[in-house]
């Protein structure tokens, strides 16, 4: 028993003053709670993949054609997250993008791409663990087709 109580007490008086001034309860990285939102990981997905060749937009047609009318008005700004969908958990995170790809590009290298690219840039960034990237290929741009984001001639002069 003498053995027991021994090895509980402090081997010497600094020891036990320096637990006594230690305070939080933990290194000063493990304390608190840090939350990510989910339109913040829509811009970093958003900016990974229109870094990867072949990827000419983002959006369904119709959200671009919204967003070349926002694009427009002062102070509208172009938008980062247009064709990006995430869903943000505790550790990890799911995204949903739409892309346009450039004619005569391979969808399927695309995709692989722009996935690689999303899961590394996330998870570089944030620390969460990405769980999937769903890519919808909504439209193929050609290379005769005028650009609809706001690059037509004027209609006045």
């Amino acid at each position: 028993m003498t053995e027991t109580t021994q090895r509980n007490r402090p081997e010497s008086p600094e020891k036990e003053s320096s637990t006594l001034i230690k305070r939080g309860g933990g290194a000063p990285a493990t304390r608190g709670r840090t939350t990510i939102a989910d339109g913040v990981v829509e811009k970093i997905a958003g900016m990974a993949a229109r870094d990867v060749v072949g990827v000419h937009a983002m959006g369904s047609g119709l959200s671009r054609t919204f967003g070349a009318v926002r694009d427009r008005v002062p102070g509208g700004g172009r938008s980062v997250t247009r064709g990006v969908k995430a869903e943000v958990g505790e550790s990890q995170t799911a995204l949903d993008l739409e892309i346009v790809v450039d004619y005569g590009v391979s969808i399927a290298d695309v995709a692989r791409d722009v996935r690689e690219n999303v899961v590394a840039a996330v998870e570089r960034m944030t620390g969460l663990e990405v769980v999937e990237v769903n890519i919808a290929v909504s439209d193929v741009k050609l290379p005769d087709e005028a650009e609809d984001e706001g690059q037509s001639e004027p209609r006045l002069h």
